[in-house]
């Protein structure tokens, strides 16, 4: 059953190459990191939410909106095969009753936070900028692209960053919640600028204040597409040994 219903908007995607054993204790039992050509990502992440349904009902004035996220990359090895899955370390949204059932009913990491977006479009050019306000400074990402869309290759860097479709969720060292997104490839916008200007400690905490003064190692914006969330459901923990047999 579908819990949720949407359309993913414009995702602007920040790529940031870090030591796996940070993410070790952020990781959810039954899965391990997923690497890409030896690389270990985190992804800072903005988009809008769209038309969206939770148990297929429209909840006024909670229907558009922002999100950031801090995400890293999992895999889990299940019926003979691999399920590719995202780990949110954090989620911020304007709206606290977004908040409230997120953290409640998924035991997700949301936060409210005021928030802002504003698209910006010429004959040639697009400009995607998402704010969000800690404390009395607006932290912002803004990035600036081609108007044309382009396939995303196969076996790419930006196909590994988007093409995850299950989420996990880390609720104590032996229970995860896992849950399944759907959506189809997405295409993307070449990038030709973007501008980071934000308080990582401040909005993540002193684990990732390093990436302060770190540049991301690549930067993509999908266009996105209409998705479902499905429920979740506690996975079944077995040993390694046993997932290969």
């Amino acid at each position: 059953m579908n819990f949720l219903k949407a359309e993913w908007k414009n995702l602007a995607l920040f790529n940031y190459e870090i030591d796996a054993k940070l993410l070790e204790k952020y990781t959810p039992s039954g899965t391990e990191i997923d690497i890409w050509d030896n690389k270990c990502y985190v992804s800072l992440v903005g988009f809008l939410f769209k038309d969206t349904k939770v148990l297929g009902l429209k909840i006024p004035f909670h229907t558009d909106f922002e999100e950031i996220n801090l995400r890293f990359y999992v895999k889990r090895f299940e019926n003979g095969e691999w399920r590719r899955g995202v780990v949110f370390l954090k989620e911020i949204v304007p709206k606290k009753s977004i908040t409230w059932v997120a953290n409640t009913l998924y035991q997700e990491h949301y936060e409210t936070k005021k928030m802002r977006h504003k698209i910006l479009e010429d004959d040639n050019n697009n400009t995607f900028i998402y704010q969000w306000k800690n404390n009395q400074k607006w932290n912002t990402i803004k990035v600036d692209t081609k108007k044309k869309t382009t396939e995303i290759e196969l076996n790419s860097e930006a196909e590994f960053i988007t093409e995850h479709y299950f989420g996990y969720t880390k609720i104590d060292e032996h229970k995860t919640f896992e849950y399944e997104v759907t959506h189809p490839r997405w295409k993307q916008y070449k990038v030709s600028n973007y501008k980071i200007d934000i308080d990582f400690g401040e909005t993540y905490g002193q684990d990732f204040e390093f990436l302060q003064t770190q540049n991301p190692t690549s930067v993509f914006l999908a266009k996105g597409s209409k998705i479902t969330v499905k429920n979740k459901r506690e996975i079944e923990l077995i040993s390694v040994e046993e997932s290969y047999t």
